[in-house]
């Protein structure tokens, strides 16, 4: 029987979910930053050479940034609540799992 989450608790769930929000925000505001940069950049070296790849350098950026940055976010919460520790994770071994007998 799987133990009791922490995340259960009302009280250490809305202190979990706001910790993630900050950490959102200022991912969002370093995803921001990156993506000016980047096309400053990209600008100097190379020109305006069309709107279309400044604006898909863009999306890539911000896209890739916030996805990992979002499911690392996810997996630090899952962990720092104790989240991961509820889970009942254990395996039958190999003989139970693969019907085996003794072969002795």
């Amino acid at each position: 029987m799987a133990d009791k989450s922490p995340l259960d608790n009302p009280e250490n769930a809305a202190h979990a979910w706001a910790r993630y929000r900050q950490i959102m925000k200022l991912l969002m505001a370093v995803t921001v930053a990156t993506v000016a940069l980047a096309l400053g950049l990209l600008y100097a070296f190379n020109g305006m050479v069309s709107v279309h790849y400044f604006i898909a350098v863009a999306l890539g950026i911000a896209f890739t940034m916030l996805l990992s940055g979002g499911l690392m976010g996810l997996a630090f919460l899952s962990n720092g609540t104790g989240h991961d520790e509820a889970v009942d994770n254990r395996l039958p071994d190999a003989d139970e799992l693969f019907g085996r007998r003794d072969r002795d």
